[in-house]
């Protein structure tokens, strides 16, 4: 932040406050106390010095306070709008634990967590079900390959309940973009199989508290572990050795130069943002929604920066 926003705000428990409301606003999602105490990034504070410059920073009018919720916008529909998707989220964390065990069913699957708006308990009427998969080295892209395969032909293509768009492999666990929307989105995640995986993980991505150094690891306690049924280690047999290492490396190129065919109005850049693809990662983010959300999330900041945030 700058100086007019720092002087305005006044100290910076207070301006962390203002930048995860800021952050949040992109989604028009209001935030309770202690969500914006675990999203804040301030160190050395304690969660009743955040409710306390909250409610400052409510008293000088620059932030609305709705019942138990916190914005920066003076516009209540945001409530009932984020308790209907929290509702709605309710109702599909279970289908998505089924799914997720399904998922952990198929060949070189070591883990499996709900990413994207269900990880943070929101499922707007239009929201896809989102995995972030975990798969044996060497052999991502044909458990990628596999899972689309069983979409397309069981699923009839829907994503509604079967997003499978991002892919790591267990020696390449460490999200290598670090920055304020992947660090929301890997702490973010609900571990749903192979609590070994899930564990390191987050041990990999200690990063993330540089971020969010108050916000609670996800437990994994109740997570069930990787297991390889009698099929499935038959299969992982079967597509061992250099056959599979060849399949695996001819499902990367078929789907990389589909993309490219696809994509082709991307630049480098922009197609390795949105579409990175790497013998050992696979993302599928078309409409490159990270770079939108801190490109939006910038220009919040400096229209706050320019008005400023004076007390009234």
């Amino acid at each position: 932040m700058t100086e007019t926003i720092s002087t305005a705000v006044g100290c910076p428990t207070e301006r962390a406050i203002v930048r995860v409301l800021l952050y949040f606003e992109i989604f028009s999602y209001p935030l309770t106390a202690e969500e914006i105490f675990q999203f804040s990034n301030c160190r050395g504070i304690l969660s009743q010095e955040v409710h306390h410059k909250l409610q400052k920073l409510v008293n000088q009018g620059v932030v609305f306070q709705f019942g138990s919720f916190f914005q920066m916008q003076n516009d209540p529909s945001w409530i009932t709008r984020r308790l209907e998707n929290n509702r709605r989220a309710d109702r599909s964390l279970p289908v998505a634990q089924r799914m997720a065990r399904l998922i952990g069913a198929f060949p070189f699957i070591r883990g499996v967590f709900v990413s994207g708006s269900l990880s943070k308990h929101c499922m707007g009427p239009d929201s896809d079900i989102d995995f972030f998969i975990a798969t044996e080295p060497g052999r991502l892209w044909l458990a990628r390959t596999l899972l689309v395969c069983f979409k397309k032909i069981f699923l009839f293509n829907s994503h509604k309940y079967f997003c499978v768009n991002y892919f790591v492999d267990i020696a390449h666990l460490e999200i290598e973009e670090k920055n304020l929307f992947t660090a929301t989105e890997t702490v973010t995640l609900l571990p749903m199989y192979g609590r070994e995986c899930c564990e390191a993980f987050y041990r990999t991505n200690g990063w993330v508290r540089d971020f969010f150094p108050h916000f609670p690891q996800r437990p994994t306690n109740e997570i069930p572990s990787h297991g390889r049924s009698i099929f499935k280690r038959t299969i992982e047999w079967m597509l061992s050795g250099r056959v599979s290492d060849w399949l695996d490396r001819q499902a990367m190129r078929l789907t990389v130069g589909y993309w490219k065919r696809k994509f082709r109005h991307f630049d480098d850049r922009t197609f390795d943002g949105a579409l990175k693809s790497r013998r050992y990662v696979s993302k599928h983010h078309p409409l490159y929604f990270q770079q939108k959300v801190l490109e939006q999330y910038a220009r919040l900041v400096s229209r706050s920066e320019m008005r400023g945030f004076s007390p009234k």
